[in-house]
């Protein structure tokens, strides 16, 4: 997927993320489309980005912030395309869904909870 994200847009995702990492919670797509105030296809948009930065902390061996990102309904857990991305850039190996995926999905949470990342990433 084809990344298309002003630059502005890019510095509040990874600041939006940040706050989330430092107070520990979730956030879902649709706060962060609101908060970004991201233009049509926000959702594509928003997806591309996520998966940069994914390619990019898995690059860095860091955990994947994008695994802060998740779906409003009652699983809490990313979209199925978080996990695929997962399974390209090596981090996960198993269903992307059911217990497995979970079960990795908090793990992962948990890793970037207690991670630091470095300034201007």
């Amino acid at each position: 997927m084809a990344l298309h994200i002003s630059r502005t847009h890019w510095q509040a995702l990874l600041a939006e993320l940040e706050e989330a990492r430092c107070q520990r919670h979730l956030v879902t797509y649709r706060s962060l489309i609101e908060r970004l105030q991201l233009p049509t296809p926000a959702m594509i948009t928003l997806t591309a980005a996520l998966e940069h930065l994914m390619a990019l902390d898995a690059r860095q061996g860091s955990p994947l912030r994008s695994a802060l990102v998740v779906s409003q309904g009652a699983s809490r857990l990313p979209r199925p395309g978080f996990f695929e991305c997962a399974q390209r850039v090596g981090r996960f190996n198993g269903q992307v869904d059911g217990i497995a995926a979970a079960a990795w999905h908090a793990s992962e949470v948990t890793r970037v909870f207690e991670y630091t990342y470095p300034p201007n990433d």
